[in-house]
């Protein structure tokens, strides 16, 4: 069973977001970049899933511009065997890489390598989107599990072996079967990431990452969508206290307007 996992490279959580003084974009300068947090998630599944003996293969992608083969090195290190990295150059000159873009080169790694499992994080903590999962399941005509909690595989993964996923939903959990091969995407509480050793990361130095461009896959990534502008959040005014309930009701419904 080859498991194919997505990964981004993002700025890392614990940095204070910085915007342009012409509110063009986010300042990246000088900014730590790490891999998005979902991603991890899905990383340590894929890895599981090798030590559990389903899997025989973890392979990691990305599409990004070069310096995002850094998270594919630690893909290596957490336990990937070998890494397919999509460049796409003049990501550093404001060329981004937009939801369908990366979901059609995805799609395009998917029919080289035929995985019998993709596993994406459900999101990226830059954009935000919650898009890429389902749209490569679109594209490549596989089902889908999204917000996944707990992965089950009955059988040796092989195709047409059945997959169990609980999914997280407004109401609760959901628990859904699929065929293989299939997409899941993943939510919090599916693991715990490991810490990469040090003795791993000078292993994946070794291991193979292979370079493709969009043009070797016969698709375009060009952005579709113009960024007018970028602005951070407004700053939180202190909180009052109200002598009565009556009082509370009056700011609610003069002030704040919310009722």
């Amino acid at each position: 069973m080859k498991v194919l996992v997505a990964v981004k490279r993002v700025i890392d959580y614990n940095v204070k977001i910085r915007v342009k003084p012409d509110n063009s974009d986010v300042d990246l300068t000088n900014v730590k970049m790490a891999m998005n947090p979902f991603c991890e998630i899905a990383v340590e599944e894929a890895v599981r899933l090798k030590e559990k003996g389903v899997a025989t293969e973890v392979v990691a992608v990305t599409v990004g511009p070069k310096a995002a083969q850094e998270q594919l090195r630690t893909a290596l290190a957490l336990g990937a065997d070998r890494a397919i990295h999509v460049l796409v150059e003049g990501q550093e000159t404001d060329e981004r890489v937009e939801s369908l873009g990366a979901a059609k080169a995805l799609a395009k790694v998917v029919e080289q390598e035929r995985p019998q499992l993709v596993i994406l994080g459900k999101q990226a903590i830059d954009s935000d989107n919650n898009q890429v999962g389902q749209m490569l399941a679109a594209l490549t005509g596989m089902p889908q599990a999204t917000f996944a909690s707990e992965v089950v595989v009955d059988g040796n993964g092989s195709e047409g072996d059945k997959l169990k996923v609980t999914r997280e939903i407004d109401g609760g959990l959901q628990t859904i079967e699929l065929a293989l091969p299939a997409v899941v995407t993943t939510d919090l509480r599916l693991n715990e990431p490991r810490y990469a050793k040090l003795p791993d990361i000078m292993k994946a130095k070794k291991k193979p990452l292979d370079v493709v461009t969009p043009a070797d896959l016969g698709i375009e990534v060009a952005s579709r969508v113009k960024l007018l502008k970028v602005e951070p959040p407004a700053e939180r005014q202190g909180g009052v206290k109200v002598g009565s309930v009556d009082e509370l009701v009056d700011k609610l419904k003069n002030e704040a307007k919310v009722i």
